[in-house]
């Protein structure tokens, strides 16, 4: 299988914060990244203590990764000490348009060259489909994470027609709502991407958000 590049990969600036937050939080046990592109960073990071899910298999097999959909985890109840992924920001790296120009696009869509899995929120706006996917992941998530486990979100609000979109605030509140204990909210100033008529309007940092599920 050819290799394709990730347009989304993490952040450099976001590794040693990931490391100080599990030698914190769950300095042992296994750990899911259930939206894992190609894993490549978070295994060099982790190593055999990490598990990465990828839908779609040009990314799931370069770093030997599991292929699956992270609304339908393969795997048992209570398995993993911890979550941590990035998820998509539901902003205009979901576009999957054909250009009517030259200009650069740096989507998903147009990086892996097809139209990609049905389950992947790499093709969904900000909107109603969005949030209903995100929701049976995160339950899923939850499943699978043990008691007194933790959640580790990397997240992002975007800017569309003008207006900051509170994605981060969003997947927080629902989380929580879900009976787990909100640990800590980081904010980390990152390089944005600057492609596009918009390339001015972006939000300066993203965030990295820690949960810990109840005991039982």
């Amino acid at each position: 299988m050819n290799l394709v590049r990730h347009p989304a990969k993490f952040s450099d600036v976001l590794l040693p914060i990931f490391e100080d937050v599990s030698n914190k939080y769950f300095p042992y046990g296994k750990i899911l990244d259930p939206f894992a592109g190609t894993g490549e960073k978070i295994k060099k990071l982790f190593g055999d203590r990490v598990v990465t899910l990828e839908i779609e298999p040009e990314w799931a097999f370069m770093q030997n990764d599991v292929q699956g959909d992270a609304t339908q985890l393969p795997f048992r109840n209570e398995n993993f000490q911890a979550i941590l992924t990035s998820i998509t920001y539901g902003n205009r790296m979901a576009d999957c348009h054909n250009a009517r120009d030259s200009s650069r696009r740096n989507t998903y869509t147009h990086v892996i060259g097809h139209n990609l899995h049905d389950n992947n929120t790499g093709k969904m706006n900000w909107g109603k489909k969005y949030r209903d996917m995100h929701a049976l992941a995160w339950k899923e998530c939850c499943r699978v994470l043990k008691p007194s486990g933790y959640i580790v979100l990397n997240i992002s609000n975007h800017i569309r027609k003008g207006k900051e979109i509170d994605v981060s605030g969003w997947h927080r509140d629902l989380i929580v709502s879900w009976g787990l204990t909100l640990q800590e909210e980081i904010l980390v100033p990152t390089p944005r991407l600057r492609y596009g008529a918009n390339s001015n309007l972006r939000v300066d940092n993203e965030k990295v958000i820690i949960f810990q599920k109840e005991t039982q």
